[in-house]
């Protein structure tokens, strides 16, 4: 149980040339000088004595004299949380402001109050599964961006859903119901999107984000959903 739990987080240990009794400076300076390249951050975690090295969006963790380098999720065994998860979410936060709205599906139910953005692939099982979960929602602005990655046809899908008449209406048939829509000719901003993913780093779908920034990989229950939008609130 327990080597199969280390093998789900990824853990990897690695020998590091040693360094004296350091702080977040030295330990960066350390770390470089071994890895031969500039890291993006450098902070003490508070357990177990590790410092937290990020580099991009990719975080790893080292001892005070840089003489281990681990690679895997800290897990809070208590709470259960993944605080390497939860680091990674808040480190590859963004300002909301800054997505082009125009580019994403907008749907409206109640006075849209509460809003928030998901990136979704048309074929995507956890997407619909998540449409399905949030057609119940109420007092929401949702903006998709249609993010073709999983199948040939995704791409195709994704431009019939934007040239539809209604396209707020055609994404939820879609995805709740399976009826797509009839192909259409318009000029969908599916290679718009797909940039976008890219200088976000988004890897998978559904992606949401809230108007704070945060991020949450994957589908989630509506009541994590609600607690989330609440805190924005």
């Amino acid at each position: 149980m327990f080597m199969r739990i280390l093998a789900s987080a990824g853990l990897a240990l690695f020998l590091l040339a040693g360094a004296a009794h350091a702080d977040e400076a030295s330990v960066r300076k350390a770390f470089e000088t071994w890895a031969g390249g500039k890291v993006d951050g450098v902070r003490k975690v508070g357990v177990l004595g590790l410092y937290e090295i990020q580099i991009g969006n990719e975080i790893y963790y080292t001892d005070e004299k840089v003489s281990l380098l681990f690679d895997g999720n800290l897990i809070d065994t208590k709470t259960r949380k993944n605080l390497t998860q939860e680091r990674i979410e808040k480190l590859s936060a963004i300002k909301f402001s800054d997505l082009p709205l125009e580019y994403a599906v907008k749907t409206v139910r109640g006075d849209g109050k509460r809003v928030f953005a998901t990136f979704e692939d048309p074929n995507c099982g956890y997407c619909k599964k998540l449409a399905k979960e949030m057609a119940g929602m109420d007092n929401v602005t949702i903006y998709t961006f249609l993010l073709p990655i999983l199948s040939k046809d995704s791409a195709d899908k994704s431009r019939a859903v934007w040239c539809a008449a209604d396209r707020a209406k055609a994404w939820r048939e879609l995805m709740v119901n399976g009826v797509a829509p009839a192909a259409g000719t318009c000029d969908a901003p599916v290679e718009k999107v797909m940039a976008l993913a890219q200088k976000y780093n988004i890897r998978g779908t559904p992606t949401i984000f809230f108007t704070d920034g945060e991020r949450i990989p994957g589908a989630v229950p509506v009541a994590q959903l609600e607690e989330k939008l609440a805190q924005v609130k």
